[in-house]
């Protein structure tokens, strides 16, 4: 019988309809300590910028806030848009977070911006950085070696820490990378599907083992709404898939409300727009969800599944953490 596959958390700090951002901290820090006793690995925050109904704009400040609520599970980012930031920055803002609670925080490198382009510009994102991505990094791991002591310019807190690095992506640029630094590699097939398979068969098949990793490792992120019936599942789900629709289309707003499917259908060209958007999502009562994820890992041959359940309900989200991990994955 073959190991359980190990599940983690992706949290975006959601601020739903007629809530704060301060109602979005309150139910990440409840959320973490649920999925730290339900034993989940790691609870990620994603850094964006400029969107409403998004409250993790300051990623690493909300990162030491979920790990000074929690006691064992790995908090980190998912990740952080390295092109955002000075890496020598990052090096001290990790390292002082690594220093705080050792052996459990996380690094997960990105190169999109978070935003829109005009935001981008307010964050003074150089965008040379982004064809400096792998350069980039390479700074930062140099800044957290014990080698680097000896440098002009030193990270401290950072320099000598264990703080591992992960590659997070979208597409095959990024499995490139992640295989030829030899760095655990986390894929955004929540809401980019298209090349998922295609980035982990490159990302194995030139893999450069490495100092923080001899094998590759794979991470990747999927929505999951799980509850007692099919029926309350496509209910809550219709919250998520308003807010994917208005990012498709532009119309951007907080989550609202759930509908009733059937008397509030969605249109069938948008609603099939959605569906190559949001394709390995996972929507059911508990026989239909742990069939399609065991099907999802069979498939792929993930080592770990991320899930972010965005459902308007802060109780509902809860629980539908607690079911999957009632479930039999892997």
């Amino acid at each position: 019988m073959s190991e359980p596959t190990i599940l983690s958390v992706l949290d975006l700090a959601m601020v739903p309809e007629n809530h704060t951002p301060a109602d979005a901290f309150h139910n990440s820090s409840d959320l973490a300590q649920h999925t730290e006793k339900l034993g989940y690995k790691r609870y990620w925050l994603a850094e964006h910028h400029n969107m409403e109904g998004i409250a993790s704009t300051a990623t690493v400040v909300l990162i030491g806030h979920i790990a000074s609520k929690t006691s064992q599970i790995r908090v980190g980012s998912g990740g952080i848009m390295l092109p955002n930031h000075a890496p020598l920055v990052v090096a001290e803002q990790f390292g002082t977070l690594a220093t705080l609670y050792p052996e459990r925080i996380d690094l997960g490198l990105g190169r999109a911006p978070g935003t829109d382009q005009l935001t981008a510009m307010a964050l003074n994102r150089d965008q040379r950085a982004v064809m400096d991505f792998g350069s980039k990094i390479n700074e930062l791991q140099t800044y957290f070696s014990a080698s680097n002591k000896t440098a002009p310019v030193r990270a401290i807190p950072g320099e000598g820490l264990d703080i591992p690095i992960w590659i997070l992506g979208s597409s095959t640029d990024s499995a490139y990378l992640a295989a030829e630094k030899g760095l655990p590699y986390a894929f955004a097939s929540h809401f980019a599907p298209a090349q998922l398979m295609q980035a982990l068969s490159i990302y194995r098949q030139n893999f450069r083992p490495s100092k923080q990793l001899a094998k590759p490792y794979v991470l990747a992120c999927v929505n999951v709404i799980a509850t007692e019936t099919d029926r309350e599942a496509e209910f809550l789900s219709t919250s998520f898939k308003r807010l994917f629709l208005g990012i498709i289309t532009g119309k951007r707003q907080k989550m609202q409300p759930p509908l009733d499917p059937e008397t509030h259908p969605m249109d069938p060209l948008e609603e099939a727009a959605l569906q190559q958007m949001i394709y390995y999502s996972f929507i059911g009562g508990r026989e239909k969800v742990q069939a399609e994820i065991n099907r999802f890992i069979e498939k792929t041959g993930v080592d770990e599944l991320m899930v972010t359940t965005p459902v308007y309900d802060h109780a509902k989200r809860v629980d539908s953490y607690r079911i999957l991990s009632e479930l039999e994955i892997g």
